[in-house]
């Protein structure tokens, strides 16, 4: 049986210039112009960096994505996973026509509804209720399918009280809900939603991944899904595109794609400490997050914490500082660990490590602080750049969402007395 393909990426790459809008000079303009008029290929196409931000580059051009293939069948939910600036949103945006590609093409088998960020399409001086038409005309929709189909819209947005105000005077929250409801209830074969789901609250949330499951499962329709939720990807999606530097590194089953994103954001942070990471009296040469029990990460895994750092100052009270943060800048816990109580320290490599027990750190986004001191007054060295997420349930667990930064496991004891 033939395969219905939906979308399908050729060598698609997209190449920015640092610092400019467009190709920033007359002169690179020219060049252009006279390889194009002599049947040569963009010279500059020759040249750039793949786009790691992490690090200094030596060129002004970086390539958001380079050389990206992969094919999706139609009814497909795929999860697009990977770390701030991997190129998951230029990826969207090319295949939304939001802007071309530098190289390469799609073919695409359907009307495409994306939702990119708060009120895509959306203009403001106009109501949401003109927005809605507005929106189905643009996906092709003519205005019996959109009117058949408009109170069903309206009702899951929850702003009917609203539909006749200029979207101008929306909030976000309603901005996104009726942008989301407009997208996933018109009749278009693809839906693609970025991390704009993140402005809603959490029922919200919730009740958009509901309709995409509906979307993907029930209608047949392809959903391309970003998020830095793996729960939610894994719940929804039964596909995964692991992307890392504007490339694709893996392409799988949605349980596959978290693990090898988990496993790499982990080989990242080790690669962080094996650059110089310290100074003159400290210098971090591994640091770890690892699940004690799963081989997830998640909420029922625990956390294994491993630092390995030189340490070059002699004679004093050596200590090393763990606080762990969330991604929204809340304190969740902090500890020390006093290495030479005796003012005994000796320049060397030292190892620290510890265990967070299972069903305590709720699913979530946190990085580690280490602070390094001398006799709890002199500061050594500090950083706060390893970062790591803890999922909703580990490989055979259900999706439950909860409130809070801790999730303890509970025995409940109740008793009724009529």
């Amino acid at each position: 049986m033939n395969k219905i393909l939906a979308v399908k990426a050729e060598n698609i790459s997209k190449q920015y210039r640092l610092g400019q809008v467009g190709t920033g000079t007359i002169s690179h303009d020219l060049n252009r112009w006279w390889a194009k008029i002599r049947g040569k290929e963009d010279p500059y196409l020759k040249i750039g960096e793949s786009n790691d931000r992490s690090v200094k580059g030596n060129s002004d051009y970086v390539w958001s994505l380079k050389d990206v293939n992969f094919e999706i069948e139609q009814g497909t939910a795929v999860g697009i996973i990977g770390r701030n600036g991997a190129g998951k949103s230029t990826l969207l945006k090319l295949l939304s026509k939001v802007t071309q590609p530098t190289t390469g093409s799609f073919k695409v088998k359907g009307r495409i509804a994306s939702l990119l960020e708060v009120g895509t399409g959306f203009n403001p001086e106009m109501t949401g209720r003109e927005n809605v038409y507005l929106n189905g005309a643009i996906l092709g929709m003519t205005r019996s399918e959109i009117r058949r189909k408009f109170d069903e819209i309206v009702d899951f947005s929850g702003c009917e009280r609203y539909i006749d105000t200029p979207v101008k005077r929306y909030s976000s929250g309603m901005y996104v809900r009726l942008a989301f409801a407009v997208a996933a209830h018109l009749e278009s074969e693809i839906l693609i939603v970025d991390e704009v789901l993140a402005v809603g609250d959490s029922e919200f949330q919730k009740k958009c991944l509901g309709k995409m499951g509906d979307v993907s499962k029930g209608e047949g329709r392809t959903v391309l899904f970003v998020s830095h939720n793996m729960a939610a990807v894994k719940q929804l999606c039964n596909k995964g595109i692991v992307l890392e530097k504007g490339s694709v590194v893996y392409l799988g089953g949605a349980l596959e794609s978290v693990l090898e994103y988990q496993k790499r954001q982990n080989e990242a942070n080790k690669l962080i400490a094996s650059r110089f990471i310290g100074n003159d009296k400290i210098e971090i040469i591994k640091f770890e997050v690892k699940p004690r029990f799963e081989k997830l990460l998640s909420v029922g895994s625990g956390l294994e914490i491993e630092l390995e750092f030189l340490n070059k100052v002699s004679d004093v009270v050596l200590d090393t500082s763990f606080i762990l943060m969330t991604q929204d800048e809340i304190n969740v816990f902090g500890a020390s660990c006093i290495l030479t109580p005796l003012k005994n320290s000796k320049t060397g490599v030292y190892k620290v490590k510890f265990d967070l027990p299972k069903n305590l750190l709720n699913a979530g986004n946190y990085y580690f602080k280490l602070i390094f001191g001398a006799n709890s007054t002199d500061l050594l060295f500090y950083y706060d750049n390893f970062s790591f997420e803890v999922l909703n349930e580990g490989v055979n667990g259900n999706f439950n969402l909860s409130p809070g930064i801790i999730r303890p496991n509970i025995n409940f004891i109740s008793e009724y007395h009529g």
